[in-house]
């Protein structure tokens, strides 16, 4: 569908896709999803609709590790049952289908973490994360002997962190 050039639109556009995701989210996969995977909104109109939802407050921002993460209020979702209407019913049904295909790989993105630097003695330290909204569940460093190495282990660890969590939590809790 292509991007509404209405500003009303474009905020209860962005409300609409929050509230569908129903977690918090940063600014990177917001504008992945209205902008780039999608053409619900332009990009500055997605960044101007954020900032006065935020004004608003129909948004609010949270600080997690530095990273900023959005969030839907109770009075955005109010907003968004009053004015739901006004959001074309193409675009609805593109939202709730991208939300449907997309959720999980999105909550994913967020709460499997992972980077890796180099050390002072060439090896690398990666770091592991899995974060539940807004705290911190397991955070792993392990180092290894390279960079190939660590770039795979952080390519993994999306697909692998919610078994080794099961895994420790196994030999270690139960």
């Amino acid at each position: 569908m292509k991007a509404a050039s209405d500003s009303v639109v474009n905020k209860l556009i962005v409300l609409f896709f929050m509230d569908k995701m129903d977690v918090p989210m940063t600014e990177s996969i917001i504008m992945e999803a209205c902008y780039y995977k999608n053409t619900w909104l332009e990009y500055m109109d997605c960044v101007q609709s954020l900032n006065l939802l935020i004004e608003a407050g129909f948004i609010y921002k949270t600080v997690r590790d530095n990273t900023t993460y959005y969030s839907i209020t109770s009075d955005g979702r109010a907003c968004l049952s009053l004015f739901y209407s006004r959001i074309p019913a193409s675009i609805r049904s593109e939202i709730t289908d991208f939300v449907k295909e997309n959720r999980a790989m999105y909550r994913r993105k967020q709460e499997y973490s992972t980077s890796y630097r180099l050390n002072p003695d060439k090896t690398y330290t990666c770091t592991l994360k899995i974060v539940d909204y807004m705290k911190t569940t397991v955070d792993i460093k392990l180092n290894v002997e390279n960079k190939e190495i660590a770039k795979a282990v952080a390519s993994k660890w999306q697909s692998k962190a919610a078994e080794i969590y099961a895994m420790l939590h196994e030999q270690l809790v139960d």
